[in-house]
């Protein structure tokens, strides 16, 4: 084992200025002084000997004991130690310099991941979400206070359990994205569940998010009743106004003595309109309901070029241009699939008014979806959101339900259903997107 370096540099330096020491105690020795004088001057030359290799011991140890407490320092985490009185133009200052300036890039670093884990852990504390940390051997390591309050615990009584003791096992084995309904110590309802995995220590810590879906849940139900509420009111009123109105003009041409000459055809319009309108009412009834009873979808294998031939086939007298596409195959229904395209279709020829042009096609998506597109050459969609909203429709005599129930079914099968105006062209282009059968 190799001797310390504060002992090496003594016996280096000892070692290096004693030949010089021996011939100057020689040649005082040889003097012819007094002997007092010769001892004295002997003394005096080892002295200095002695004291020069001991203070070059020093002045290399000392820095290094100095820079070792400052590195000391650092690996505690105490940034603020600096090093007084470096001088570039000394190697062992120029050390302490650059310690200095690592010392406060350091600081600087340390402060700020101070501040983003205060940050984080002010947001972990506020957000209404419960987040979980298991560690690999499935005890829980960090809690938030919405999961405080989701199982009724304090954070130091959960920390180090289990989730299946926590009640938190089907939460983990479910896939991410998927929803839960369960009861737990502090709450009920609907789950939305999210995992993912991150390191902590060298460690791997595996994350589990629970958002609760009851409130958004609600609160769309709210708004599905409001529109819903809107759009019958709206309606029931446009048919019961005029039949209020027609029913108070026939009472008085009943009422009044002698009759008019023409009061029997004035009746008979009033009731005729009566009729008209409760017929009306009865059909955009129908129409609610079919939209509302919509039937699950009865799947199936559906070659994609057969179904739109076959939709095609519906419009002999149209001009509908089919642009081939790859051979696939979707798993859905078959009649509820045709109503959808029959629905774009109807749209799209009621748009060029047969002065242009409609096709469509169908092709692969990288995603793995079958998309079938119906594109026109008419005037465009109108800029508005309620394209989709049951019976809103710009079209005279329109139910206002084609396009509702078409994305209803799309949905159904795992798809989506967007209308966009084409923007290469005039016109509008619908895609509709399923997942292919492989």
């Amino acid at each position: 084992m190799p001797a310390p370096l504060d002992r090496r540099i003594f016996v280096l330096a000892t070692v290096g200025g004693l030949p010089a020491v021996l011939v100057a105690e020689w040649v005082v020795w040889r003097t012819a002084w007094p002997l007092p004088v010769r001892i004295l001057l002997l003394l005096l030359l080892l002295g200095s000997w002695i004291g020069c290799a001991i203070a070059a011991r020093r002045s290399l140890v000392n820095p290094l004991h100095t820079l070792a407490n400052l590195l000391t320092g650092i690996r505690q985490g105490d940034f603020s130690l600096r090093a007084r009185g470096a001088d570039a133009r000394d190697p062992l200052g120029a050390v302490f310099l650059e310690y200095n300036e690592l010392g406060e890039a350091l600081l600087a670093q340390h402060v700020s991941a101070l501040e983003a884990t205060a940050l984080l852990r002010r947001i972990m504390e506020e957000i209404d979400v419960a987040v979980f940390a298991f560690d690999a051997e499935e005890r829980l390591q960090l809690v938030n206070r919405a999961g405080e309050r989701l199982l009724g615990q304090p954070e130091e009584r959960m920390i180090g359990h289990t989730a299946q003791i926590l009640g938190l096992a089907e939460a983990r084995a479910l896939p991410p994205g998927r929803t839960l309904d369960a009861t737990f110590g502090g709450a009920s309802g609907r789950w939305e569940v999210r995992r993912g995995t991150f390191r902590q220590g060298g460690r791997p810590m595996e994350l589990v998010v629970l958002s609760d879906l009851t409130r958004t849940l609600r609160e769309e139900e709210r708004l599905v009743w409001q529109r819903l509420v809107r759009v019958l009111s709206h309606e029931i009123n446009n048919s019961l106004a005029p039949i209020r109105s027609l029913a108070g003009t026939l009472t008085s041409l009943l009422e009044r003595s002698p009759r008019a000459p023409d009061a029997e055809s004035d009746l008979r319009r009033g009731l005729d309109v009566i009729g008209t309108r409760a017929e009306s009412l009865n059909r955009f009834m129908a129409s609610y309901a079919r939209l509302a009873r919509l039937p699950a979808p009865t799947p199936g294998d559906v070659v994609v070029a057969d179904w739109i031939q076959r939709v095609v086939g519906l419009e002999p007298g149209a001009s509908v241009t089919v642009v081939p596409g790859p051979d696939l195959v979707i798993h859905g229904d078959g009649d509820q699939l045709d109503q959808v395209l029959i629905n774009l279709l109807k749209n799209a020829l009621e748009a060029v008014q047969g002065r242009g042009a409609v096709e469509v096609g169908w092709r692969l998506l990288d995603s793995g979806m079958v998309e079938v597109w119906v594109r026109d050459d008419g005037p465009g969609l109108p800029a508005s959101a309620n394209l989709f909203v049951p019976f809103f429709t710009t079209k005279p005599g329109g139910t206002g339900i084609g396009l509702a129930l078409s994305r209803q079914i799309t949905e159904a099968h795992g798809g989506s259903l967007v209308l966009t105006n084409r923007g290469d062209a005039p016109g509008a282009l619908a895609r509709i997107r399923l997942p292919a059968s492989y």
